[in-house]
């Protein structure tokens, strides 16, 4: 593959790239920002889960030692 291929090639790709991204259904941003609360919250939610077992274990296997 020559030099002038390789740019054709890439041409093609960016305009096959920008046919595509006019296809794209992006959603509003109210439903946005409401997955986004809630990605927060379950992380959260977990988080806080983790450290309670965390503190559950190091109490149990404080009696071990």
């Amino acid at each position: 593959m020559n030099q002038n291929q390789t740019v054709e090639s890439i041409k093609a790709y960016f305009k096959g790239v920008k046919a595509e991204w006019g296809k794209v259904s992006w959603p509003e941003r109210k439903q946005v920002a409401a997955e986004t609360m809630s990605v927060i919250f379950i992380v959260f939610v977990f988080t806080v889960a983790i450290y309670i077992m965390d503190l559950l274990f190091k109490f149990v296997l404080g009696f071990i030692k």
